[in-house]
């Protein structure tokens, strides 16, 4: 197996042709027989018995070449690219170009590459730091907050529903008089004004009464997860059992003794103000740190391939996955709460996707420019802090990433520290 030819045909893209000898071939197709042969059925034979040749001559010399091919590329490929200097960022098409006994087979390979990057005045950059001054009203809005985790649920028999009450409710919805899959429940605790239903839904049951029977007219939005009902126009059949009212607590000494370490109204203001101004220094760092970056990525030039993009994109969304699962949340029940399909979960993410990429390549180029290197103890350690994360051993960690890929981390990280440590502030 060799490379015949490397051939550069566009901006970050290559076409290589490679050759897979025929004595080569050979041994791949007769492994593709041996791997089939069982399988075979041929006339005056017991499965498995046909001579590859009478298979051969039944079926068409031909026969075992897709499956021998498909064993041999790969191999032939990552050979190839490995010879040509390539670094890949997308796999590779490869396209079967001659296939012939006595002379092998010839592939045409076309590659994404990684771009070719510069980068400018990364050392020194300015920017400014805003960090905004904690209220009183700041430290009220944080009260309430935790005043509303302390809510007391109280039941209400002598009003109609209001916005903001808890209503349990039956319902169930129907289109063209005929109910439709998945609109009906009993007993459903719903939080009015919270949008968890269709938009016009929980508006209409404010102002109706615990004992109420009532018909709401809706349109679902035309966006909506499902074709039957996008667009159309259907009724829901509502009976209110109960409604529910939220009782806020009162604020003082007692409440702070019940829900903090602390004794007064006062000590406890001091803690929640205390608290918000790290909160507005830790937000101002961050946005410091986003303008730095913001103005690396300005100063750094590259024609990035979309696959680039499409791929961390992509990364992104399985991240999420990862997050969901954690919390017993499938990414399908997800997609369902959000009324997205799993390729426009994807796509919101192409936004954000864009910026990290260009700037991961920037801070390699700054890695390659100030040849910054990383030690294999500072690649075992970055492995530790892993581990611990995920709660694995180490060895475990491992056996699913690659050393050299950490140490390009650690190297990206160090080249951060740089470029932050030589930030000013204007």
């Amino acid at each position: 197996m060799s490379l015949t030819s490397k051939n550069k045909t566009a901006a970050n893209t290559y076409e290589l042709e490679v050759e897979i000898s025929a004595e080569k071939f050979e041994e791949g197709v007769q492994k593709a027989f041996l791997r089939a042969k069982n399988k075979i059925n041929v006339p005056g034979f017991r499965k498995g018995k046909a001579p590859r040749k009478i298979i051969e001559r039944e079926y068409g010399e031909g026969v075992f070449y897709e499956d021998a091919v498909n064993m041999l590329y790969p191999e032939a490929v990552d050979s190839a690219v490995e010879e040509a200097d390539l670094e890949l960022v997308d796999r590779p098409n490869v396209e079967v170009t001659d296939i012939n006994k006595d002379t092998g087979v010839k592939l045409k390979v076309t590659c994404t590459t990684k771009p070719e990057v510069t980068v400018k005045d990364y050392l020194g950059i300015e920017a400014e730091k805003v960090v905004n001054a904690v209220t009183d009203e700041d430290v009220d809005k944080e009260i309430d907050k935790i005043r509303e985790k302390n809510v007391r649920i109280i039941d209400i028999d002598d009003r109609a529903a209001q916005d903001g009450d808890i209503v349990v409710i039956d319902f169930e919805g129907f289109k063209d008089g005929v109910a439709f899959e998945g609109g009906k429940a009993e007993k459903f605790e719903l939080t009015l004004g919270s949008g968890q239903f269709i938009p016009g839904f929980e508006e209409k049951v404010v102002g109706h009464s615990i004992g109420e029977e009532f018909d709401i007219d809706v349109t679902f939005p035309e966006d909506y997860n499902s074709e039957e009902l996008k667009g159309a126009a259907c009724v829901f059949k509502i009976k209110l059992h109960e409604i529910k009212g939220k009782e806020l607590p009162e604020f003082d000494d007692e409440f702070v003794k019940d829900t903090s370490e602390f004794e007064t109204v006062d000590e406890f203001k001091a803690d929640i103000k205390e608290k918000l101004e790290k909160a507005a220094q830790d937000k101002a760092d961050a946005d410091f740190e986003q303008k730095i970056f913001d103005k690396v990525i300005e100063n750094m030039e590259a024609e990035v391939p979309d696959c680039m993009y499409e791929s961390r994109a992509r990364e992104m969304a399985q991240e999420l996955q990862g997050r969901l699962s954690s919390q017993g949340i499938s990414f399908d029940m997800y997609c369902q709460i959000t009324n997205q399909t799993p390729e426009a979960v994807i796509n919101t993410f192409k936004t954000q996707a864009e910026p990290q990429v260009k700037l991961r390549l920037a801070l390699e180029k700054i890695v390659e420019l100030e040849n910054i290197t990383a030690t294999d103890e500072e690649a075992e350690e970055e492995i530790k802090k892993i581990a611990d994360n995920y709660k694995m051993e180490v060895d475990e960690v491992k056996k699913y990433i690659n050393a050299e890929d950490v140490k390009k981390d650690v190297c990206v990280g160090k080249a951060v520290d740089l470029i932050k440590g030589a930030a000013k502030v204007k």
